[in-house]
């Protein structure tokens, strides 16, 4: 089994389905804050492979959610600028298996490559944040 450096959003409970799911399935976690890491762009820009830009963003970010930004509008520059500036926007979970980085908990493509417990076949759509109508969208300050 594997030992998976794991960037959550403390309290999110998609998050803690997914590390349910790993744990099951016999993996190791070390689990740490998505918001408080102190990311550079290379570090972050790692995790998203050969992904569209489009894929990168959490579609339950505030912002993504108000239409304020449009992911499919942007380059990577701009794109990991605004990460940097609000992790919110970062597509979660980060995964980390030795040096390979993934985002995002595709269940398929996490059990083809470090393996998942058969019950994660039955779970549903586990990005999708259940709670998004009840998350506020905040004001957000132009930083241009």
């Amino acid at each position: 089994m594997a030992t998976i450096v794991f960037y959550e959003k403390p309290g999110c409970a998609n998050n803690a389905r997914q590390k349910s799911l790993l744990l099951e399935a016999g993996h190791e976690l070390i689990v740490r804050n998505l918001l408080e890491t102190r990311w550079t762009a290379d570090e972050l820009r790692a995790f998203f492979g050969e992904r569209p830009v489009s894929e990168w963003f959490n579609r339950a970010a505030p912002w993504v959610k108000s239409g304020e930004i449009v992911p499919e509008a942007l380059d990577e520059r701009t794109a990991l600028v605004l990460m940097l500036e609000d992790p919110l926007l970062i597509r979660r979970p980060l995964l980390q298996v030795g040096d390979r980085r993934e985002a995002g908990f595709d269940a398929e493509r996490i059990h083809g490559w470090i393996g998942l417990a058969p019950a994660a076949a039955e779970v549903s759509n586990l990005e999708q944040c259940r709670r998004t109508e009840h998350c506020p969208t905040p004001a957000r300050e132009d930083t241009a």
